[in-house]
């Protein structure tokens, strides 16, 4: 029986004893797992908080700064700025207009180890990230923290390209800012790019975009920069060195740092072997490379820099400078490039000759001895830039006279170059003088110009290039045939200024606008207006021919022709408005008395241009000059005759292709043909017979030539009766050193010169070609040129060498005859009808020329105008 005071029994199988106390090893594991769960529960919560903040971060950000990403453009209409091109005539490239200096190329242009150069020196997991790498995010995000400042670093090339998106929409200073709105901007485009393209169309954009240094956008145009090269066409360690550029182009500028540019591409190369994509050999063999690059030609001002601005102020007057600095205008110029080479050494040389007859300015700089071994080093440099020490025909050097002789100094031109300056290659270097007659000026003794010292600007010369034919024999002998020897020469202070065109198709085919246009972008052929002297002569006679009348005939029925007398004698002429009295003189300052107009024109007599321009009327005379082409103002009084009113080469230039084309109006154009960057036509003035231009260009210019009707300003005969005394002034008077032309192509012209010999002119013209030349000073209030100067020794031989080249292979054409010409022969001084010594054939609208019955002698004197001066 139970015991009542105990409780219930344990069920059968259950242990009776007590259980055991808890050790303090089990709690001690207990606490750590309720810790770790724990810490496993916070972690999570915070992982799962990051993730919310995170995410409305990345909502916040998306919503705060996504609205101001630009659109991702569509490949087929991403047309990021690019550079303009102007060519000549005959496809040379002449000048590059840009902000950016882009060229586009295909991706299938590029050169798949160059795309493999750019992936393993700039972003190695290219192909398998989303668009931006997590690792490098961490490490900008590290600097950052560290630094307490946006620094750059962890950009994947699609984010690069991103950043080359927000430049070209948001402009230079907003689009490079270091900011974290511009970063997450950056961030959000590319993961829209990478979304939206191909990684090979990623690489497109980046490698057309890319900035490379020294206005390099793009491989194409670091390929033309640094190689002058197409992009397909470069080696591997050429690829290599422009792949290591975009991290710091300044810092590895081949020009610069060339020792720095080489170990970038070592890097380069070292991370290409890396990731397999070329061998050991390979990277041996273009590390061993010596880094050699060239500068990209400065084709605007090399070829031609007058006539390129001239080109580009007249493009941005139409399309506006942005167009054509981010446009890609194709811009095909009317200028011939061998017609423009032709001028420009034909002014060269033509202005160092009148330069030298003008005398000597004197040494650059008279250098101590103790500083001779830093300039002959500087020498060096330049020297070997030019591809060695070595003395060459016609180019120039700096050099320092280290002994000087009577007949012989001896200059140095580098550590490794000396040469002889004899004195038969510097006798025109006397003291200026403008009084002085050139040839009985010469020095005798080279210790009157040079010393020991002295710093000069020399030529490579042989015995054919000094202009003194006396000299010649003694140099031909002592330097033999083909010897080089030092000219000595200065930089002119003189200067010059030409325009070529072609009279039918208008086209400018040559321009130069001053000696150097980096010294000076003042255009003289447009932006100077000087005084023409003679050569305004032709306007006042031609426009007599065209409606004067004969200065003899007092019943004034007759007209005015090329027999018309004019009195050749001293004058004064009165101008009481201006209380002046002036008083014309002919430049031989001698009087013929009576002579005819055609021999006043072609000997270019100054008191019958008076009388002509008197037999016209000042009012008329104006009045004809702006028909025919001049849009200067001119002073309306008799001084005009001679050209004393200021005019443009460019206007004289279209006058005188007037004449050559006996009378209708010339189309002139700087431009042949302008194109935007798809190869739509803005503007075409193509001549149809222009065999530079295609075939379709000229075909459309035919059609377009069937319904142009040229507009006529001088009747056809005035014209080529004014173009046949310009010819015989080639033949017989002031330009007849040009003369021998004429066996080969018929020309005409007129020289110029102004008072005191600061301005010297010649205009001229073959049948095909037209071209203007001026020589001067820029100021009036500077020395003039020499006395014994004139348009004749000064421009003239500058114009016949450049037409003797430019017509070199052409036909010669004579001007065609008009029908209401006939033809007789007179005597030039009395313009009666008359044969054999005396005699000449001249030109004459039908029924105006002279005959015994007609033929008269005197002339008369407007008493209210003139008087004789005794």
């Amino acid at each position: 029986m139970a015991d009542a005071g105990m409780g219930p029994t344990r069920p059968q199988g259950e242990s009776s004893a007590p259980e055991p106390a808890p050790s303090a090893k089990s709690k001690k594991t207990k606490k750590k797992a309720g810790l770790l769960r724990w810490l496993v529960r916070l972690t999570l919560a915070g992982f799962f908080l990051v993730l919310v903040a995170g995410a409305g971060a990345a909502y916040w950000g998306y919503r705060e700064y996504g609205r101001d990403v630009p659109p991702v453009p569509r490949l087929d209409q991403w047309h990021p700025p690019i550079l303009s091109e102007a060519f000549a005539t005959d496809e040379v490239l002449i000048a590059e207009f840009f902000k950016e200096r882009r060229k586009v190329v295909s991706y299938e242009r590029i050169p798949k180890k160059l795309i493999q150069a750019f992936i393993a020196a700039e972003d190695g997991k290219f192909f398998d990230h989303p668009g931006f790498d997590v690792e490098g995010i961490a490490g900008a995000a590290f600097k950052m923290v560290t630094s307490g400042r946006v620094r750059g670093g962890g950009s994947t090339l699609t984010q690069q390209t991103a950043k080359a998106l927000l430049i070209s929409a948001e402009g230079y200073e907003k689009g490079r800012e270091k900011t974290i709105r511009r970063k997450v901007k950056e961030l959000l485009l590319a993961l829209e790019l990478e979304e939206k393209f191909s990684k090979e169309e990623i690489l497109w954009l980046y490698l057309n975009n890319v900035y490379l240094g020294h206005h390099s956008y793009g491989v194409q145009s670091a390929a033309e920069n640094y190689f002058r090269k197409n992009v397909e066409d470069l080696t591997l360690p050429e690829m290599a060195l422009i792949a290591g550029l975009p991290q710091a182009p300044s810092r590895y500028s081949p020009f610069v740092y060339p020792e720095r540019a080489a170990e970038r591409r070592k890097y380069v190369l070292r991370r290409m072997f890396e990731e397999g994509m070329i061998s050991q050999a390979q990277r041996d063999e273009a590390q061993a490379q010596p880094v050699k690059v060239h500068h990209v030609e400065d084709v605007f001002g090399d070829t031609a820099p007058f006539f390129a601005e001239h080109v580009r102020r007249d493009v941005v007057d139409r399309y506006g400078n942005q167009r054509m600095l981010n446009e890609g205008l194709k811009i095909w110029s009317s200028m011939n490039s061998e017609n423009q080479r032709f001028a420009q050494n034909a002014m060269l040389k033509g202005l160092h000759f009148v330069d030298h007859r003008q005398g000597y300015y004197g040494p650059l700089d008279n250098v101590p001895k103790a500083e001779w071994p830093k300039r002959f080093a500087g020498f060096d440099e330049v020297l070997d830039k030019r591809g060695g020490a070595k003395l060459e025909r016609d180019r120039l050097y700096v050099g320092i006279v280290t002994e000087v002789g009577p007949k012989l100094a001896t200059v140095k031109l580098g550590t490794k170059l000396t040469a002889e300056l004899p004195l038969a290659a510097a006798r025109w270097a006397r003291k200026p003088n403008s009084e002085a007659y050139f040839p009985s000026a010469l020095i005798s003794s080279l210790k009157d110009a040079l010393s020991v010292g002295d710093l000069l600007i020399v030529r490579g010369s042989t015995w054919r290039d000094i202009g003194m034919d006396s000299e010649q024999p003694a140099l031909k002998k002592t330097y033999g045939a083909d010897g080089l020897f030092l000219a000595l020469e200065q930089e002119p202070k003189l200067q010059g200024a030409t325009v070529s065109l072609d009279p039918w198709s208008g086209y400018v085919v040559a321009m130069i606008g001053g000696y150097d246009f980096d010294a000076s972008e003042f255009n003289r052929a447009f932006q100077s207006c000087r005084q023409p002297g003679s050569a305004f002569k032709p306007i006042v006679y031609s426009g007599n021919l065209e409606l004067g009348k004969d200065t003899t005939d007092p019943t004034k029925t007759r007209p005015f022709t090329a027999a018309s007398i004019l009195i050749d004698a001293p004058i004064v002429a009165d101008d009481p408005a201006n209380q002046n009295r002036w008083k014309p003189q002919n430049y031989g300052l001698d009087f013929q008395g009576e002579v005819t107009a055609a021999h006043a024109l072609v000997n270019s007599m100054n008191v019958p241009a008076v009388k002509a321009l008197e037999n016209l009327g000042v009012r008329a005379t104006v009045d004809w000059a702006n028909k025919i082409g001049i849009t200067s103002k001119l002073n309306e009084d008799f001084s005009i005759a001679l050209g004393s009113s200021c005019v443009t080469l460019w206007d004289l230039a279209k006058v005188y292709s007037t004449f050559d084309r006996l009378g209708t109006k010339p189309r002139t154009t700087f431009l042949r043909r302008v194109e935007d960057r798809f190869g739509r036509t803005l503007e075409d003035h193509t001549w149809y017979a222009d065999g530079w231009a295609p075939l379709g260009d000229r075909i459309l210019a035919g059609y377009a030539e069937l319904g142009y009707e040229p507009e006529r300003l001088i009747t056809p005969e005035t014209a080529y009766i004014t173009t046949e005394l310009l010819h015989q002034v080639t033949l017989f008077g002031t330009a007849a050193r040009s003369g021998y032309l004429n066996n080969k192509w018929p020309i005409a012209g007129k020289t110029g010169t102004t008072n005191d010999s600061f301005d010297a002119w010649f205009m001229g013209f073959s049948r095909d070609l037209v071209a203007g030349v001026w020589v001067g000073y820029d100021r009036y209030d500077s020395s003039p040129m020499g006395r014994y100067e004139n348009g004749g020794r000064a421009a003239l031989p500058i114009w016949t060498e450049y037409m003797e080249n430019a017509l070199d292979g052409r036909p010669g054409r004579n001007w065609p005859v008009p029908a209401g010409i006939s033809f007789a022969s007179v005597d030039v001084r009395s313009g009666r009808p008359a044969s054999g010594p005396g005699a000449r054939v001249l030109p004459f609208k039908v029924g105006t020329a002279p005959t015994k019955e007609s033929s008269h002698s005197g002339g008369t004197v407007d008493p209210d105008l003139f008087m004789m001066e005794h």
